[in-house]
């Protein structure tokens, strides 16, 4: 939509034109003039047409609408109404910021000002991936309602509803729900579901591309097929504004061929650019930029009205917004931290403040990514590699949230080679080069807990349900074995829990349907009904009773009473530990820990991994044609003049013998995690045929396998790619793999979130949660008794499974093996580390000494590296 200049207020006059139109009409005695003067009167049963509206008196249309604000609709908003209005689904994907919203949902209302639609029930259904969407997302679809002469009401569903507003929408649902997978897993365990979505005319699941692959993600799709079994021909459509594979995310979706896909595409200014610090270095290593970039960040905010300072995981946020506050105490009250940890109160305060223009600045993670609308937010900067294409633009379009803004993103690099990274993400973003992403294949352990459900709410017959499971993208392939399993570990705990009645959560009734035959099974699966993944996590609380947020238990465990930590942007200290509740105290101290949570370490994308690739073809060729290859200039050279740089079409082997051992660096470019699979692989089988113990260290770039023996890596080298013998061969890729690593302690890791999908393990009463220790140790058993009595058990499989596409990216291990063995290896002896391999020997040390001996250590290394360069030592022999 594009926005009007000033003028007349155009709303003002519509509405009164129409009013005094209606009055006139109704000094005449015109009944059905009257029944539009009072729009509340409800006529006829859910779903039919209204029949109270003039024909000569029609309510404002959308374009009218649009006109009172002063916009004027995109093309392809006309495009969706008129598409929704036609009862098709579809999939829309336009730039953040370009109206995705009112181009669904005027389509709807378009059908409601024409007397299809009518009110008395839910017609929308809005489902967001995140809580801090939903309010939100609320307000804008309540906005036109008023304008429109539409009675509607529009209502919020997520953990954070409270009970009196559940109760309401237990007596009746308003017209327009947003709610969030979980709350939708729970409104269809209601025996009352398929009334409560009789009247449904439109489903639209907001922010595809966050959900699509992972298992919230099945967990709509499943949802989906069930509301397609109430309303055949529902329309379904989904917003994006960051995926690669349109096609494949439109099938993930609606399992159906005739979709539509419509593509918003507005000429909206995007700027991105790096925050270059004056010296990087040669000899780069993880976060040495860092903190150092402090003043630089500081200068670009105080230039800026309000700013989003995005980090990556929020131990960063927390570091980096204490080091803002001591650096300007002047900021205190202007500047905030967000992340998914604090408590709810305290992020909408966030949201709030910055909504209404009162902050300056807030650190933040992925918490803030998503599509809430922040107008007041002018720039973004972005610390440290983003790692991803998508997740750049994702963050970029937080500032400039509207048509016709220009959208800034800085990059802020913590290390050298971020800098090149940087450059990189620039030409990949201008260029459309967007990650892909796929749905999960068949895990059975949400349609555990979905066929519970179903049971729960309507009952189900086994081939129905089947057919209806059918109808998703992830359970197309589901075999009748795999069907029959999943009733039958749903029924009576499979072959080895069938003596225990708290795991017979289904059972066939005399009418033949599938039914939860206990109050207690049905009460406690209410209580954990859509329950995906949740880390075990302690509340952190004053002595006063208020709450600050939740932290990993597994961080806490780790402190002693008066113990120092920052956690919600505070130094507190702790003072005792509850019933899963940590208290706190402020605290005097200075020095403190920082929570490091689990799972923070996201790998290079692909398509950025392929876009640095480039650059360094680029500087191999003596092109530095951009700021950022200026500035590091001095390190690849250095690079290429000890070593080789790596490229697309060059594969980078280096090998250095030192007073440690014989090292081993190869730079795939394939992402940490399949780094940690390839280093364990290529150890496991040279292990194989010479004994030795190896130390493992990965980044992003590559990896280095650190033997004490005498290894001739040159030898091996040299046939690396025999299909038969060779490192990089395909052959017994995958019990390789499996036999390289603890793989069974992975899949224990694994399974103990699967079980709690699946229902096996119980998270506690509400105010009364398990602890990590309790939910492990009671997985660990499951894992074990299936194992050794019911060794075909499914979720043992998927375990496993998950342990390989999930923790070691086995597709991109898999890929990045052809890959290498189709490229010219550049073998180099070196006589010490290069630029690219000293940040793997950072890694490597960060394992082994406290961080003062390391920061020490480093400093020395750097030192005699820098003497040697300077002295012009050559390249390897």
């Amino acid at each position: 939509m594009r926005r009007l200049p000033p003028g007349p207020n155009v709303g003002t006059q519509l509405r009164a034109r129409r009013n005094r139109a209606m009055r006139e009409e109704a000094k005449r005695g015109d009944p059905a003039a009257t029944a539009v003067v009072a729009p509340a009167t409800r006529r006829g049963a859910p779903g039919s047409p209204r029949t109270n509206r003039s024909p000569q008196l029609a309510l404002p249309s959308a374009e009218s609408w649009f006109a009172a604000q002063g916009m004027v609709p995109f093309g392809f908003q006309r495009e969706a109404w008129a598409c929704i209005e036609a009862g098709r689904s579809g999939l829309l994907h336009a730039t953040t910021g370009a109206g995705k919203t009112y181009a669904v949902y005027f389509g709807l209302l378009g059908r409601a000002l024409a007397g299809v639609v009518a009110g008395g029930g839910l017609r929308l259904l809005w489902i967001t991936p995140m809580r801090a969407l939903a309010a939100d997302t609320a307000r804008a679809l309540e906005a036109p309602l008023a304008d429109l002469g539409l009675p509607w009401q529009v209502g919020v569903r997520t953990g954070d509803t409270g009970a009196a507003e559940r109760a309401r929408q237990g007596r009746r649902l308003p017209e327009v729900l947003v709610t969030t997978p979980e709350s939708l897993s729970l409104l269809l365990a209601r025996a009352d579901c398929e009334q409560l979505f009789a009247g449904l005319a439109l489903v639209v699941v907001d922010e595809w591309h966050e959900l699509i692959g992972n298992k919230r993600g099945v967990q709509v799709q499943l949802a989906l097929a069930r509301l397609r079994r109430f309303t055949p021909r529902l329309p379904v459509w989904g917003l994006s504004a960051t995926l690669g594979n349109l096609d494949e995310a439109m099938r993930a979706l609606l399992h159906r061929a005739d979709g539509v896909l419509l593509q918003g595409r507005i000429d909206k200014a995007l700027v991105l650019d790096t925050l270059l610090p004056e010296d990087p270095g040669r000899f780069p290593w993880g976060g040495h930029l860092g903190i150092r970039m402090l003043e630089p960040v500081l200068r670009e905010i105080d230039a800026a009205g309000t700013s989003l300072v995005f980090t990556n995981t929020r131990s960063q946020a927390e570091i980096w917004y204490q080091a803002i506050l001591q650096a300007r105490p002047q900021w205190a009250g202007l500047i905030a931290i967000h992340h998914g940890s604090l408590d709810r109160e305290v992020r909408d305060w966030v949201e709030l403040g910055l909504k209404q223009g009162r902050l300056k600045a807030v650190v933040a993670t992925s918490s803030l990514d998503l599509g809430v609308d922040f107008l007041p937010v002018e720039r973004v900067l972005q610390v440290g590699s983003a790692k991803g294409v998508a997740r750049l633009l994702q963050r970029a379009g937080r500032s400039g949230h509207a048509p016709g803004r220009v959208s800034r993103a800085t990059l802020v690099p913590t290390h050298a080679l971020e800098i090149v990274e940087a450059a990189a993400a620039r030409r990949a973003a201008v260029a459309g080069r967007v990650e892909a992403r796929s749905a999960p294949v068949k895990p059975l352990d949400v349609l555990v807990q979905h066929v519970v459900t179903v049971a729960l709410g309507t009952g189900f017959v086994g081939d129905d349900l089947l057919a209806e499971v059918r109808d998703t993208a992830s359970f197309a392939g589901l075999t009748h074995e795999e069907w029959d399993w999943v009733l039958d570990f749903a029924g009576r705990g499979g072959a080895s829990l069938n003596a225990y009645p708290e795991y017979r959560r289904i059972a066939r009734a005399d009418d033949g349907r599938y039914r939860v035959p206990d109050a207690q099974v049905a009460r406690r699966h209410r209580m954990s009904v859509g329950t995906i993944v949740a880390d075990a996590s302690m509340v952190v609380r004053f002595g006063n009773g208020s709450r600050l947020g939740h932290i990993e238990e597994s961080f806490i465990a780790r402190l002693r009473k008066g113990d120092v930590f920052t956690f919600a942007g505070r130094r507190l200290e702790l003072v005792r530990v509850h019933e899963m509740t940590a208290f706190v105290a402020p605290a005097k101290k200075r020095r403190a820990s920082v929570p490091r949570w689990a799972g923070t370490k996201m790998p290079l994308s692909g398509e950025l991994a392929d876009a640095v690739l480039a650059e360094l073809d680029g500087a191999a060729a003596g092109r530095f044609d951009s700021p950022e290859l200026s500035l590091t200039r001095p390190l690849l050279e250095l690079q290429a003049r000890w070593s080789a740089l790596p490229g697309r079409g060059r594969l980078l082997v280096e090998s250095l013998r030192s007073r440690e051992g014989r090292s081993l660096f190869v730079y795939p470019f394939a992402g940490r995690h399949a780094h940690l699979g390839l280093a364990s692989l290529i150890a496991y089988r040279v292990g194989r045929s010479q004994p030795a113990t190896f130390s493992i260290a990965v980044n992003d770039y590559g990896f280095e396998l650190l033997a004490a023996e005498d290894i001739d890596w040159r030898r091996w080298w040299s046939r690396a790619a025999d299909p038969d013998h060779g490192l990089l061969r395909e052959a017994g890729l995958l019990d390789d793999v499996l036999a390289s690593l603890n793989a069974g302690e992975l899949a224990q890791r694994r399974f103990r979130e699967i079980a709690r999908v699946a229902g096996l393990v119980f998270p506690g009463y509400p105010g009364q949660p398990k602890s990590m220790r309790q939910l492990q140790a009671s997985s660990s058993l499951f894992f074990e008794v299936f194992r050794k009595y019911d060794a075909g058990n499914l979720l043992l499989a998927q375990a496993e499974r998950e342990v390989l596409e999930q923790e070691l990216d086995l597709d991109r291990l898999r890929a990045a093996l052809a890959r290498m063995r189709a490229l010219a290896v550049a073998y180099r002896h070196l006589q010490q580390p290069t630029p690219f391999a000293f940040p793997l020997l950072v890694e490597r040390l960060r394992e082994q000494v406290s961080t003062e001996e390391l920061a020490d250590r480093i400093a020395r290394m750097v030192a005699d590296l820098e003497q040697r360069a300077a002295a012009g030592a050559g390249a390897p022999p």
